[in-house]
């Protein structure tokens, strides 16, 4: 029998009327055939009422207290969706997360899912109830109550479909999940913000990871790298229509084509730099390792290339992750010597499609859209199929409705109001790439163990030799000057890669980016003729001999610990890093080119890639 998991958001359950038409979803579901399990939220504001009461209680309560008291708001919501299917003459049960054996680790207010039992659900559908799962919480192995952070819910529903699909004996692997919310689907971009934003009808598994990683609110990242790690079929829908909503699948070639599919803005985010740290071996590490301790997670790097012995680390974290990132950083800043600056009202904006590994030509549209609106570009770093830009806090939904015009977002396309393929690309194909996108492999083998659900999942470690570097000093920080760059480099006919942008002093950034090694020196003819217009005092270089490794898999920027195995394993072999880029699917570093085989090897054996 088939088997689906329907997640209900605050909104969908903050009154009886709302708690009524859930519960008649529920039941429609079953009386089509299916076995049906709905996770719930807690009642609309009931999170935060509980947090300011808290509150006035202890201005800084202790973790596991919280954690005991959040709780308590998911347990109203299901014992109320029990009574209104019972009411509507079904049968059903109510469990909380510790009553059906979701275990987790023991980080109060952040923990990860451990593993799920399945047992007393089975006996349950069995028995032909409704089962009813409180979200967002779960119990350690000492029996201590603990909660999922940020979209836990929606986390729970995901993991209890995962773990159902192999469950074999109950469902022959025939199962979905529903995520019911206050909207039809998910947009090219925030509506409230954007109004001419598009609903998309099918999204991959990456694209939602990248956009939800970067301020997409729709659904939270690590409930989307269970549905990619799982193979769960996804689809977001309203609570208040039975109209089709957006569904998360795998990629599929037609996607290719379409080169940029969302924008997102983090409006909320805190920008930090370490000036003048060690350029050596380790430095890396020792940075986010002591970040990744504290279960911080890193957002947007930028390392710049070193000079005299020293380099520059620029790092983004969510503002609220500012104090306590600040407070592990400086006894290692005053350590290392180095001088730690941050800067609270900043925004992140971000393109994410899976076209950008067949396209080239985006980076310079972004720019260009942006330097149109005089917008200043802080920071930037690419991802496989990701471009972010931190701005000034008060451009930043300038910024967002800037690109979202400038790639077409708000009109039709496959995926997103047509069917069929689309138009051709104004973007230049790249050329065979020297690194391909990871394959699945043996990731369905593997997360068949269901043993440490939320563990990191690596699916390649690969090497790229075939790239040069250039790197461009004291820039001054002025909007237009990136885009002047990227479209003379464009004009060239050269395909750019990886681009990093730091700041580097007061009112000074570092810029690098990589091309191919046989265009290197006709890349740094075309920037030197830039950058002669813009200041005589900023210089360019290049570098022939440098090696990009890419570590593949799924939530590689949620999971702390991937940067910190990475940069570990390198640091072991004395092997310098002098680029980092980050993003969902993909963390890549730049090492100096004799190391790079060395460094593939390390990599390998520390993720155990065979």
């Amino acid at each position: 029998m088939r088997l689906v998991v329907q997640k209900f958001g605050g909104t969908s359950v903050k009154n009886a009327e709302r708690i009524m038409a859930a519960a008649r979803k529920a039941i429609r579901a079953k009386q089509e055939g299916r076995q049906v399990i709905v996770v719930v939220s807690a009642r609309g504001d009931t999170t935060d009422e509980l947090v300011s009461l808290a509150r006035e209680i202890c201005e800084q309560p202790p973790a596991r207290e919280m954690d005991m008291l959040l709780s308590t708001g998911e347990q109203i919501s299901i014992a109320l969706v029990a009574m209104a299917i019972q009411n509507l003459g079904q049968p059903a049960i109510s469990f909380t997360g510790a009553q059906i054996g979701i275990v987790t680790d023991s980080f109060h207010t952040k923990a990860r899912i451990k593993n799920i039992s399945t047992q007393r659900m089975r006996q349950a559908l069995d028995d032909g109830k409704i089962v009813i799962v409180a979200g967002f919480q779960g119990i350690d192995e000492d029996y201590n109550i603990t909660t999922l952070g940020r979209g836990g819910s929606d986390t729970t529903a995901v993991a209890l479909a995962a773990v159902m699909k192999y469950d074999e004996e109950a469902t022959n692997g025939d199962v979905g999940c529903e995520i019911y919310t206050d909207v039809d689907g998910v947009y090219t971009t925030d509506p409230r913000l954007v109004p001419e934003a598009r609903k998309i009808d099918v999204i991959s598994y990456d694209e939602m990871l990248e956009l939800a990683s970067v301020g997409a609110g729709v659904m939270h990242s690590r409930s989307i790298e269970f549905a990619k790690k799982f193979h769960v079929p996804l689809q977001v829908r309203t609570s208040f229509s039975d109209i089709e909503g957006t569904w998360i699948a795998p990629e599929t070639d037609w996607m290719h084509d379409v080169v940029v599919c969302g924008a997102a803005i983090v409006r909320e985010e805190a920008r930090i730099n370490l000036d003048g740290v060690p350029d050596q071996p380790g430095v890396s590490h020792r940075v986010f390792s002591a970040i990744a301790a504290a279960n911080i997670v890193v957002d947007m790097i930028a390392q710049n290339v070193g000079s005299g012995g020293r380099a520059a680390i620029g790092f983004t974290v969510f503002k609220t992750d500012l104090p306590a990132t600040l407070a592990v950083l400086r006894p290692l800043a005053a350590e290392l010597q180095a001088q730690l600056r941050h800067e609270e009202d900043v925004s992140k904006v971000s393109i994410v499609g899976t076209g950008m590994r067949k396209h080239s030509g985006v980076a310079e549209r972004m720019f260009a859209a942006l330097a149109g609106e005089d917008i200043n570009l802080k920071m930037i770093t690419t991802g496989d199929i990701k471009i972010s830009v931190l701005v000034n806090k008060a451009d930043g939904v300038r910024a967002l409705r800037a690109v979202h015009q400038a790639f077409g977002l708000h009109e039709p396309r496959p995926g997103a109001g047509l069917a069929g393929k689309a138009a051709p690309s104004t973007f230049r194909l790249r050329p065979a790439a020297v690194v391909e996108d990871a394959s699945p492999r043996d990731l369905a083998q593997r997360t068949q163990q269901l043993a440490s659900m939320e563990d990191i999942v690596v699916s390649d470690v690969l090497l790229n030799t075939g790239e040069g570097q250039i790197t461009i000093s004291n820039l001054p920080d002025r909007p237009g000057n990136c885009s002047r760059i990227f479209q003379a480099v464009a004009g060239g006919g050269i395909v750019v890669d990886m681009i990093v942008q730091n700041l580097s002093g007061e009112g000074r950034a570092e810029l690098s980016f990589s091309v191919p090694r046989s265009d290197l020196l006709k890349a740094l003819k075309l920037t030197q003729e830039v950058i002669r217009g813009i200041d005589s005092s900023v210089h360019a270089v290049a570098d022939a001999d440098i090696a990009r490794l890419f570590v593949f898999g799924v939530g590689m920027r949620t999971h702390t610990g991937v940067a910190r195995r990475m940069f570990g394993a390198l640091a072991e072999r004395a092997i310098n890093i002098s680029m980092i880029n980050t993003s969902e699917v993909c963390v890549s570093v730049v090492v100096d080119r004799d190391r790079g085989e060395e460094a593939l090897g390390a990599l390998k054996k520390a993720f155990n890639v065979l």
